[in-house]
């Protein structure tokens, strides 16, 4: 049950930030959910193996290049998913950092809610 939470709350937070982020296009709440379904696909099989090769320049980054790495993956789904539609690397960054900030909120206060 919590996985579909997390997803229904993901897809929330990928439909928001293409409400506030111009350049990122979602079709409809559906393809929201679709698109954080696969999202989460891509975010546990190809980001570590990413991650991985990259450690050097993460670490030369102190870490910021995390987030090059997390707007890749939200460009890499736009690419996989149709109706979700990201216009260049900039709208993926800053689309990336707000699926995050958001589902980070909704899923802090679902716990906060279980609990």
């Amino acid at each position: 049950m919590g996985l579909i939470v997390r997803l229904l709350l993901n897809g929330l937070a990928v439909f928001l930030a293409a409400q506030l982020v111009p350049g990122i296009e979602v079709t409809g709440l559906g393809t929201a959910l679709f698109a954080a379904l696969i999202l989460g696909i891509v975010n546990t099989f190809i980001r570590p193996v990413l991650v991985f090769f990259t450690l050097p320049i993460s670490f030369l980054t102190l870490g910021l290049f995390i987030f090059v790495i997390n707007a890749l993956m939200f460009w890499l789904v736009s690419g996989l998913v149709s109706g979700f539609e990201v216009d260049g690397f900039l709208s993926a960054f800053f689309g990336a950092i707000i699926v995050s900030i958001i589902s980070w909120v909704l899923n802090g206060i679902w716990k906060g809610v279980r609990n």
